[in-house]
C-alpha cells in the first residue's frame, strides 16, 4: 500500500510503487512517523508497515496482542469498524462452542416424546376400554392412532439421540472457528493499522496511538454481551427477562384501541368523500372492463397482438399468441382480462397523478423534501400494511384493490419523473429561454421530451409494480388471477397455484415488452 508524503507530488508516488513491486525498500525512513502514530510498541508497528509497504501485494504480518484481545485492541486502536467485525466473528464461534459444551441440545425433542408416550398411554386405554365394551370398530381405530403415537414418539426419541450426539461436533467447529477467527484478526490487525496511518500522515486530525479509554470502553463491551449472548443461546430456558422483553400490553392494548376509534371517527365523517373516490374509479374500471372483459375475445386478442406487432416487433407478437393461447386454453381468459383491467387502471391513475407531481417537485426544491419522506414510506411499508387503512375507509372489493396498488405504485414514476427533469442541462432550457420560449412551451418542448427515458422507465415500473400487488388485493375481494393464487395458498393446491402464476407471469411480460417496445419505437 502506497503511503503518501506530504506535499508529495503524484509522479513520485507512481515511482514509490514501481519500486515497492519491484521489492525495493520505501524512498524514505517512517520510523519516526510509525512511532509517533502508534505510541506503544512504535518500533514493532513501524517494522510491519515496512514490510507492508515493501510488498505489492498483502504481506503476511501477524499482530499476536490483536489476536489474543481482539475485539479489545480493535478498540483501543480507534478501528471500530473492526472492532464490531472481530464482536460478531467471535459470537458466532464461541455460541457454537457454548452450545456444544453447556446446551441440552435433545430437550426439545425429549420434551415432545414426554408428551407423545402420554397420549399413547390415553391412546391404549382406550383401546382396552372398547375392547372391554365389545366395540371392536372403535377398538381398531383408537389402535391404529395408538401406532401413529408410537411411532411419532420412536422418531422424537431418535431425533432426542441425534442432537444430544452432535454437541461433540458443535464442540469441534466451535474451536476450529475460534482458532480461524484468531487467526484472522492477527492478519488484519496490521493491515487495517497501516491503513489508519496512511490516512493519518494527510490528516493530523484523526486520533492516533493507543487509547486506553477505547480499550476499557471494548472490555466492558466483551464482559457485558458475550456472556448474555452465550447464556441466551446455552440455556434451555432462560430467566424471563432475559429470554423475553418486559412488555405491558395494557399499552398496546390501549394504543390499538385509540387507533381504532380513530380511523372509525374518520370514516363516518368523511364517508362522501372516501364514496366519491371509489366511484370515480368504478367509473374508470367499468370502462375499461367494457373493453377487455365484455367485448368478444377474437376481437381483444386481436387488438392486442397487433398492438403487440406494431409496438415491440414480430417476436414479442408471436410471444403474445402464445401466452394469451395459455391464458385462454386454461380457462383463465376471463380473469386476465379482468386482472388487465385492474392494472390498466390502478397504472393511468398512478401516471395521470405521478407525472404532475414529478413535475411539481422537480421545480420546487422544498416541495421535494417534504414529499421524499412521504414516497420512502410508501416504497418500504410492507404490502400488506396498505390493506388496512383502505379496508377501514372503503370496505373491500375491486376499487380498494386498485387504491392499494396506486399506493405501491405510485412512487416510482414520481420519483423518476422529477430525476429526468432536473437532470435536463439548464444550458439548454437557458437557449430555449434565450429564443423566446414561455415556460409552459420550454417544459413541453424541451425538458419532458429530454426526460422522456426517465419517465417512461417510471412508467413501465409503476405498471410491474401494480401488477405484482395482484395476488394481495385479491385478499379484498379485488377477484382477477390473484383470487385463483389466494385460493391455492388457502387449499394447498399446488397445480393450480402454479399454473396461475404462470397466467400472471405472461401478462407481466406482455405488458412489460409492449411498453418497452414502444419507448424504443418512440
Amino acid at each position: 500500500m502506497s503511503v503518501r508524503t506530504p506535499g508529495g507530488a503524484g509522479s513520485d508516488r507512481g515511482h514509490g510503487r514501481s519500486e515497492r513491486a519491484a521489492g525495493a525498500a520505501p524512498a524514505f525512513d517512517i520510523g519516526d512517523s510509525v512511532r509517533e502514530f502508534a505510541g506503544p510498541r512504535g518500533d514493532y508497528y513501524a517494522r510491519a508497515f515496512r514490510r507492508i509497504q515493501s510488498k505489492a501485494g498483502l504481506a503476511a504480518t501477524f499482530n499476536r496482542a490483536a489476536a489474543l484481545f481482539g475485539p479489545v485492541w480493535a478498540a483501543a486502536r480507534g478501528l471500530w469498524g473492526l472492532f464490531w467485525c472481530f464482536a460478531i466473528l467471535e459470537l458466532l464461534a464461541l455460541v457454537q462452542l457454548s452450545k456444544g459444551l453447556f446446551s441440552e441440545l435433545g430437550a426439545a425433542p425429549l420434551a415432545r416424546a414426554a408428551r407423545l408416550e402420554k397420549n399413547y398411554e390415553k391412546m391404549v386405554d382406550r383401546v382396552q376400554a372398547a375392547l372391554e365394551k365389545g366395540d371392536q370398530a372403535g377398538a381398531d381405530s383408537f389402535s391404529l392412532k395408538a401406532e401413529r403415537l408410537h411411532a411419532a414418539l420412536e422418531k422424537a426419541l431418535t431425533q432426542a439421540d441425534e442432537a444430544a450426539a452432535g454437541a461433540t461436533g458443535l464442540v469441534i467447529f466451535g474451536l476450529i472457528a475460534l482458532a480461524a477467527v484468531k487467526g484472522l484478526e492477527g492478519w488484519v490487525a496490521n493491515l487495517s493499522c497501516e491503513k489508519r496511518y496512511s490516512r493519518w500522515r494527510t490528516d493530523r486530525t484523526m486520533r492516533a496511538g493507543f487509547s486506553w479509554t477505547g480499550a476499557a470502553l471494548g472490555a466492558v463491551f466483551a464482559a457485558l454481551v458475550y456472556p448474555l449472548t452465550l447464556y441466551g443461546f446455552a440455556a434451555t430456558e432462560p430467566v424471563a427477562l432475559i429470554g423475553t422483553f418486559p412488555a405491558d400490553t395494557s399499552h398496546y392494548q390501549a394504543l390499538a384501541g385509540s387507533i381504532d376509534r380513530g380511523f372509525d371517527r374518520a370514516a363516518d365523517e368523511l364517508a362522501f368523500f372516501f364514496q366519491g373516490i371509489a366511484r370515480g374509479i368504478r367509473i374508470l374500471l367499468d370502462g375499461l372492463e367494457v373493453i377487455f372483459v365484455e367485448t368478444p375475445w377474437p376481437v381483444v386478442m386481436t387488438v392486442i397482438v397487433v398492438a403487440a406487432w406494431r409496438l415491440a416487433g414480430p417476436r414479442v407478437a408471436i410471444f403474445t399468441v402464445a401466452a394469451l393461447a395459455y391464458v385462454a386454453v386454461l380457462g383463465f381468459w376471463e380473469k386476465a382480462m379482468s386482472t388487465v383491467a385492474l392494472l390498466g387502471t390502478a397504472s393511468f391513475l398512478c401516471v395521470a397523478i405521478g407525472i404532475p407531481l414529478g413535475v411539481w417537485f422537480a421545480r420546487s426544491e422544498r416541495a421535494y423534501a417534504v414529499a421524499r419522506p412521504v414516497l420512502d414510506l410508501m416504497q418500504t411499508l410492507p404490502a400488506f400494511v396498505y390493506l388496512i387503512p383502505i379496508i377501514a375507509f372503503f370496505g373491500t372489493g375491486k376499487p380498494p384493490g386498485i387504491l392499494a396498488s396506486m399506493m405501491f405504485g405510485l412512487p416510482p414514476i414520481v420519483r423518476l419523473t422529477a430525476l429526468g427533469l432536473r437532470e435536463v442541462p439548464k444550458e439548454v432550457i437557458e437557449a430555449a429561454r434565450a429564443f423566446g420560449a414561455t415556460g409552459r412551451q420550454i417544459l413541453v418542448g424541451v425538458e419532458i421530451p429530454l426526460a422522456a427515458p426517465s419517465i417512461m422507465t417510471g412508467v413501465n415500473q409503476t405498471i410491474l409494480m401494480c401488477l405484482s400487488l395482484v395476488v394481495i388485493a385479491a385478499l379484498i375481494d379485488a377477484k382477477g388471477l390473484g383470487y385463483d393464487v389466494l385460493e391455492a395458498l388457502q387449499y394447498a393446491a399446488k397445480g393450480q397455484g402454479i399454473l396461475a402464476g404462470f397466467a400472471i407471469l405472461f401478462c407481466a411480460i406482455v405488458i412489460d415488452r409492449m411498453v418497452q417496445g414502444g419507448f424504443r419505437r418512440e
